[in-house]
């Protein structure tokens, strides 16, 4: 992820809402991008964001939402390791976007912002 240090500082500013609906749109960006890339690298460096959005997050919400989100970055990391060969299937990727949009419908919940 480039400048991670700037994104960090950028997001922390926002409000814990707005976080979360942060967090909710780079799902999204990960379920479209899932279906339609031809480049892994740009599936890859957004699992990795939202792994991060998720880590500078959690700890403000409460315990049981933060424990769903720490689930959501163990399964996250899970696909980190596999997303170049899973790529090169079709099912894959449908079931990464699929999974992605659940947990960006779960983050705009946990958000507050409907």
């Amino acid at each position: 992820m480039k400048d991670k240090e700037k994104l960090r500082e950028r997001f922390l500013r926002d409000a814990l809402p707005r976080r979360l609906g942060g967090l909710a749109a780079t799902f999204g960006r990960i379920s479209s991008s899932a279906r339609k890339s031809n480049d892994p690298s740009i599936v890859s460096n957004l699992l990795d964001e939202a792994k991060h959005l998720i880590e500078w997050t959690a700890a403000e919400t409460s315990p049981e939402t933060a424990a769903e989100l720490v689930q959501m970055q163990t399964m996250i990391s899970l696909w980190q390791r596999t997303w170049s060969e899973a790529s090169q299937n079709p099912k894959q990727r449908v079931l990464l976007s699929v999974q992605a949009k659940n947990w960006s419908d779960k983050a705009v919940d946990f958000s507050g912002l409907t």
